[in-house]
């Protein structure tokens, strides 16, 4: 708030300010420090600041151009809403031109999008109770995507969108261990504002919403919503073709391949063919039967040309798992590009779980990954070994256009595409690609005429860069390099490396989330004969993340015993969740590889 009056009596001083607006208790902040900043003024004139660690200030000119008070500081887990002075660990607000990475330069403006959307959704109008929390976050979540839509249109931020958020939540909504939360609307904007304008400073609980929602587009909005919010999970949508009619199914997904009961009202926007040929309805029942030619002026002939796109541009959060037929004509508009990148994606990321559930052939899988070679900004997730060298065909086409030299006048999808391909074709074994990493890595050390290229080598030059730079985001880029090691021997010094002072303790989760899979079984061990880790951090949100970033990728019925086991002995009241979904990753895998290898896809191993 505007200082109103300083008093100075020796060593004293004392500061009157305005007084703030009503706030729950949990925005206030005030922090005291040696603070260096940056700082400018909005288009209407308020002065506006960026304060960080002394030598830092030009890092925070990218985020200063959102118009807000914000601080740096290094030793915060992530970032947060307070009123007027928002909070961020280091590589949240600060951009280096020179060596920060695009991947970074949009998590900045992501995350700095997303407080800001909170001074709104959360601050203004505040949730009734812990239990409707997701009125602060979805919100904020969306609203700061909308920002980086209009800010930097060039970034296609939708499309990242749906691979960040609507992809991870139905990866996590999919387990048995998840929990409830609690359409297209017309006038929504409007009934929104409305909505904000009733409990601005005051509280509000899921229902307000809905109601204004409902009163604002006449749709039965409290009823469709309350299927969503108020049972855990989602549905998969299944669709076939039969004498010209497409026939919709609807069960309760798991990507344990168990069956639910729930029923959700779901929108369902299809098109056929094209997009021009579209239309929307609401899925009320288990089951329902349209006729194409009525509903879409289309008829489906039994050629790959005549497609059928059910959840247009991945609108609805739900999957669909199409029959063989309508399967492989997309597989075709796909190869043709006829879909937005959007739907290719949401095509993919559910025939890869719906293989992980055994609910579709993984034979359907790889035909259809076969429609992907020559889409170069198309996500696609990571399989099996037996599989590597489908992916380095799929990774090398995509890195062979876009190179290893940034091109003038390329896209910022593109750059950060890069990094992606020759990381998987890394991960993935590709020498050529090692080899040209490894040179460059040279030359980065400036150490062109060694020729040591052990991992001990690699480990300590790593090493001695992350003591000499004095950028986060450079620190955890080093970190994440270090444990990505082959090395078991090594992944055991860099995980003991994270208990020394040298490492802030925000920094472990990239960490352990960067393990390499011959390294999987070395922190699992490293982290039971390490009990007082848990006993050290079993307060905050740490633990919770150690936990599931290194239970989480074991992947054996033997592990899940000895995970049980474990945590028996050492119980930890605060991660009772998270270590219940963790185990269940770690059974749903091998389920995946037994039914793989009854189809004899895989062999046994």
């Amino acid at each position: 708030m505007p200082i109103i009056e300083e008093k100075v009596d020796g060593h004293l001083k004392t500061v009157l300010y305005e007084e703030s607006p009503i706030m729950s208790t949990y925005l206030v902040a005030i922090f005291v420090g040696l603070f260096d900043y940056i700082e400018d003024h909005t288009s209407d004139g308020v002065k506006v600041w960026v304060y960080c660690q002394v030598g830092k200030a030009n890092q925070g000119a990218f985020a200063l151009n959102f118009a807000v008070n914000m601080v740096a500081i290094p030793d915060f887990f992530g970032a947060m809403e307070n009123y007027g002075l928002v909070t961020y660990r280091e590589m949240l607000l600060l951009f280096d031109e020179h060596n920060s990475s695009a991947a970074n330069k949009q998590m900045v403006a992501t995350v700095v999008a997303h407080e800001l959307a909170h001074q709104w959704f959360g601050n203004l109008v505040t949730m009734e109770w812990w239990t409707d929390l997701w009125l602060n976050e979805a919100f904020a979540s969306w609203v700061s995507y909308l920002d980086i839509d209009i800010l930097f249109p060039e970034w296609k931020i939708w499309t990242q969108f749906l691979r960040i958020e609507v992809s991870g939540g139905l990866k996590l909504d999919g387990l048995e261990e998840s929990h409830a939360n609690e359409v297209d609307i017309n006038r929504a904007s409007e009934s929104l504002a409305s909505y904000i304008k009733k409990y601005a400073s005051s509280n509000a609980k899921t229902e307000d919403l809905w109601a204004a929602l409902e009163e604002g587009s006449d749709e039965p909005v409290n009823k469709l919503m309350n299927s969503w919010t108020q049972q855990k999970g989602y549905p998969v949508i299944s669709v076939k073709v039969k004498h010209q009619k497409l026939e919709f199914y609807q069960t309760q997904f798991y990507l344990s391949g168990s069956q639910g009961n729930g029923q959700w009202i779901v929108p369902i926007i299809l098109c056929c063919g094209s997009y021009d040929a579209r239309r929307s309805f609401l899925l009320r029942n288990k089951s329902e039967t349209l006729d194409v030619k009525e509903v879409l002026g289309c008829s489906i002939a039994k050629t790959r040309s005549s497609w059928i796109k059910v959840n247009v541009y991945q609108t609805g959060f739900y999957r669909v798992k199409y029959d063989e037929e309508l399967l492989a004509a997309l597989g075709y508009a796909i190869e043709k590009k006829h879909l937005s990148a959007t739907d290719r994606f949401g095509i993919l990321d559910a025939s890869f779980a719906l293989s992980t559930a055994c609910l579709q052939s993984f034979a359907s899988l790889l035909t259809l990954l076969g429609a992907y070679r020559e889409i170069a900004a198309d996500a696609v997730p990571d399989l099996l070994d037996l599989i590597n060298q489908l992916f380095l065909g799929l990774f090398q086409y995509c890195a062979e256009k876009l190179g290893w030299e940034p091109k003038p006048g390329e896209s910022h999808l593109d750059v950060m595409l890069r990094e992606e391909v020759l990381i998987a074709l890394a991960v993935f074994g590709h020498g050529p690609t090692i080899n040209e990493a490894s040179r460059r890595f040279h030359e980065f050390l400036d150490d062109r005429n060694t020729i040591n290229m052990s991992n001990r080598w690699g480990y300590e030059s790593l090493l001695r860069v992350y003591r000499e730079t004095d950028l986060s985001e450079e620190k955890s880029r080093i970190l994440r390099s270090l444990a990505s090691c082959p090395d078991p021997n090594i992944t055991l010094e860099v995980l003991n490396f994270l208990l020394t002072s040298e490492v802030r303790r925000q920094d472990a989760s990239a960490v352990l989330s960067s393990v390499s899979r011959e390294g999987r079984e070395t922190a699992w061990t490293w982290l039971k004969d390490r009990e007082h880790i848990s006993k050290t951090w079993c307060s905050g949100f740490l633990i919770t993340q150690i936990v599931s970033e290194i239970v989480s990728p074991l992947a054996s019925f033997e592990k899940v015993k000895d995970v049980d086991e474990f945590f028996k002995v050492h119980c930890i009241p605060s991660i009772t969740r998270t270590l219940k979904q963790s185990v269940e990753w770690v059974r749903i895998k091998p389920s995946g590889y037994r039914a793989f290898r009854v189809r004899k896809i895989l062999p046994m191993f």
